[in-house]
């Protein structure tokens, strides 16, 4: 249904003309995410120079009951930022400038539309750098980081966005502006910040963030390790651990995922070869070069078939180039692709990987996985053809492994989010009264559901889910505390 004309007189007259996109040709480009299995049209697209801008187009869709979705550089992929088709989409891509640079407290101030990669380049003469670091950083936002709480390679040593934000200013979704955390990340009260770290969008959206920064290692190693199949490679991952060494990262791929890398941009991996590790130490010389002794004693007591050292900043380069261009680089081989984000306990890696490859086999479909070992975050690319009338299938195995984690005793997501793709199966990991906490959570953010609605969490619209019945906390029937 179009937007009643009043409503759209109001939002196109909060911004400048040429801040506003209501072609519809044009608003074509704002359909999707990274996830472009789901495509809506918006009515609108805005897209504002400043916090203030944010501030007056939010406020704009919240006086017309209008759904609005926030949107970074569209490299979620989840279908975090799936538009409204009679709503609007509002860009954070203008708002792109590094404000601050505090050396001497180790933070920056930026924008949401700054890349996460911009922020290490800007920093980078200081002996410092940002530790987060998506497979996507050349491109994703900070903004997008902070909706998905986002992770990368080197989350294993370092954690995720959560734990190198301090503050975040917010635009509420009826348009007031708040600012939550603090100089270090700590606040009175509930930890606010946290609670939108990682909302994927649904409780309003971030304008500036300060984030923490950390000194370049001293120094850094890193291998390339080939092993005859997953489940050695395995093992070797978790010997590193129980031998008390906590590496920058550890990451694995299979023979499809490094057929794909190899092919794009040529990276030194081994094609055909059953598993490849890339481990990577950072820290104290002495230290390093005595854990890294152990990481090839390990390696090859599991029976490596190829050890490749990195000698130098090219080679490391190289090696990394590979890894984090597989999942653009699966497109090679496969027309279409679903990438899917689960997490298991690192114990059972090798069962989960079985476990997908008997469900790609019963399904007909190839499956891909490239994934954080160290932490378990697994991503299973799931190749099929929508020409040959695969879509739903490799939906319907997308789905499946993601419920797979599950029940393996992990999570749906690890770091890409729940968005469109996974809010029915949230049921899966969450009972009825943990949903019903988190829908008034909500609510208390965004009482008229106009911020980024149908995302996260199940509803009868998405998934035929019927909403459990609302029952009063004791305090409340009591009267001391007040239902939001």
């Amino acid at each position: 249904m179009p937007l009643d004309p009043v409503a759209r007189a109001a939002i196109t007259a909060a911004l400048a003309p040429d801040e506003v996109v209501d072609d519809p040709v044009r608003t074509r480009a704002y359909e999707c995410d990274g996830l472009t299995g789901y495509r809506v049209r918006p009515e609108i697209v805005l897209l504002p120079r400043d916090a203030a801008g944010v501030a007056r187009a939010v406020k704009a869709c919240h006086r017309n009951g209008v759904p609005f979705v926030a949107r970074g550089a569209g490299t979620g992929l989840s279908g975090g930022a799936l538009p409204v088709a009679d709503g609007v989409v509002i860009s954070l891509s203008r708002l792109k400038s590094i404000r601050e640079v505090d050396v001497e407290n180790r933070r920056a101030v930026v924008e949401p539309g700054v890349t996460n990669l911009e922020i290490t380049a800007a920093v980078a003469q200081h002996g410092l750098y940002y530790a987060p670091d998506p497979s996507s950083q050349q491109v994703c936002t900070i903004g997008g980081n902070v909706a998905e709480n986002s992770g990368g390679a080197h989350c294993l040593k370092y954690g995720f966005t959560t734990n190198h934000v301090w503050s975040l200013d917010v635009v509420l979704p009826d348009g007031s502006e708040v600012t939550l955390g603090g100089d270090t990340g700590e606040q009175q009260g509930p930890d606010l910040r946290g609670v939108v770290l990682g909302s994927e969008g649904t409780l309003g959206i971030v304008t500036s963030v300060t984030v923490r920064l950390l000194r370049t290692p001293e120094t850094v190693r890193t291998l390339l390790a080939d092993f005859p199949s997953i489940a050695k490679a395995g093992e070797v991952v978790s010997d590193i651990v129980a031998a008390g060494i906590v590496p920058a990262a550890v990451e694995m791929m299979d023979t499809l995922a490094i057929e794909a890398a190899e092919e794009a941009v040529h990276a030194g991996y081994t094609v055909g070869t059953p598993a490849a590790l890339v481990v990577e130490l950072d820290g104290p010389i002495e230290q390093c070069d005595s854990e890294f002794a152990q990481v090839k004693e390990i390696c090859d007591r599991h029976g490596c078939t190829r050890l490749h050292i990195a000698g130098s900043a090219e080679e490391r380069a190289a090696i990394w180039r590979g890894r984090k261009a597989a999942f653009a680089a699966v497109g090679r081989i496969s027309p279409d692709y679903f990438v899917q984000d689960g997490v298991v306990p690192r114990t059972r890696l090798a069962e989960v990987l079985q476990r997908i490859a008997d469900m790609g086999d019963e399904a007909g479909l190839r499956v891909a996985n490239v994934f954080h070992a160290g932490d378990g975050n697994l991503h299973p690319l799931v190749l099929y053809s929508a020409a040959a009338g695969e879509t739903e299938r490799a939906e319907e195995l997308s789905g499946a492994i993601a419920e797979l984690c599950v029940e393996l005793g992990g999570s749906l997501s690890g770091e890409h989010g729940i968005g469109t793709d996974k809010a029915c199966s949230m049921p899966k990991m969450f009972g009825e009264e943990d949903l019903a906490v988190m829908g008034r959570v909500r609510e208390a953010f965004d009482p008229t559901g106009i911020c980024n609605p149908g995302k996260v969490l199940p509803t009868p619209r998405l998934c035929g889910e019927r909403p459990g019945k609302y029952r009063a906390h004791p305090l409340e029937e009591a009267g001391v505390i007040e239902r939001l």
